[in-house]
């Protein structure tokens, strides 16, 4: 059985991780895609500080690199909106290859994006590839709650808090955030933008669907987190002043009329010294669950949830295919290419 040929699409910090789990987990990396001219030309495995070569290089011309390779599957990490991973995903679409993102709203954008997300549903099923998004979400925000619902007689009610630090993630992820941005920018460009999904309305949209539970309304708050002295920004490359936005708060409720309720809050920001990262959830009803992970690794835990989907993802239905219909992610012991049958 040939192991799984994989294009790594973005090679930045998450990118790097990407590259040596593959690697790790026997896939066979066949491209690499990068859009910093710094990269071009550069071998993927010193990208990604394996200590050798994989004789692949980094290329910013994607298209010569779909072009140049027959590939399974592509691992996208380069933006975290879907009007901004529509070229993306619409290339490997269009190329017939099967492609998992890191975009956070892409994780149930059939909301929230719907024109983008059923043109790219169209154009999978003509070209018989699949389509999904994945990441830290789908277990700790999504598959994580579920199960521990299956041991929950009565469930009135679910609260979720996650917070992570924009810096580990790269500067698509920052700008969405707010990060640097002061009051004014934050209430024009964040707050009052109607299209600007949070991260958690998509989990809780995707965890309505996996649950069987029909929507009522939705609501979120998005306010920004400030510090009271300077930070400075690695990703953003500046310090951001007192008084300017270091991320920002989304607070999401999600009614539905089954009568369960879902509270989630989602921090993102830059950190101050000290702040690290959470992850904590409450379950209420009969009987109460709580469950608090202590300083989740969240780049780490995101890139190898991605790679432990890649026989998922080649196993589904063409089209967009989100991860509550496939079976909950799984460890893979033995090389990826063991679980496709």
């Amino acid at each position: 059985m040939e192991k799984i040929r994989v294009i790594q699409y973005g090679c930045g910090k998450m990118g790097k991780v990407f590259l040596r789990y593959l690697h790790e987990k026997g896939a066979e990396i066949v491209g690499a895609i990068d859009g910093n001219p710094e990269l071009e030309g550069k071998d993927a495995g010193e990208v990604a500080g394996l200590g050798f070569k994989l004789n692949v290089p980094v290329h910013t011309d994607a298209d010569s690199v779909f072009e140049s390779c027959d590939a399974d599957a592509c691992i996208i990490a380069v933006a975290s909106l879907m009007e901004d991973m529509l070229p993306h995903l619409e290339r490997a679409a269009r190329y017939g290859v099967n492609a998992i993102t890191t975009c956070e709203e892409a994780f149930y954008p059939w909301t929230t994006s719907p024109a983008i997300t059923n043109r790219l549903d169209r154009l999978a099923k003509e070209t018989g590839c699949t389509l999904a998004g994945s990441g830290y979400q789908d277990v700790f925000w999504g598959n994580l709650i579920s199960v521990l619902a299956g041991a929950t007689h009565r469930i009135d009610r679910i609260e979720g808090v996650t917070s992570y630090n924009v810096e580990d993630y790269g500067i698509a992820l920052a700008k969405v955030h707010g990060a640097g941005l002061s009051k004014e920018d934050f209430r024009r460009e964040i707050a009052e933008n109607d299209s600007l999904p949070s991260y958690v309305w998509n989990s809780n949209e995707w965890l309505c669907s996996q649950m069987g539970w029909t929507i009522k309304g939705m609501k979120q708050e998005l306010v920004p987190t400030f510090h009271d002295v300077p930070l400075k920004s690695e990703t953003l490359g500046t310090t951001i002043p007192a008084g300017h936005a270091t991320g920002m708060s989304a607070v999401v409720t999600t009614e539905t009329y089954q009568g369960p309720v879902i509270v989630t809050q989602c921090i993102g920001k830059v950190y101050a010294p000290g702040e690290v990262d959470r992850n904590d959830w409450v379950l209420k009803g009969e009987p109460n669950t709580t469950v608090q992970i202590a300083c989740p690794a969240t780049v780490e835990l995101t890139c190898a949830t991605l790679v432990n989907r890649l026989p998922d993802l080649l196993l589904s239905p063409a089209g967009f295919f989100t991860t509550e219909k496939m079976p909950a992610a799984a460890y893979r012991t033995y090389p990826l290419h063991l679980y496709v049958r």
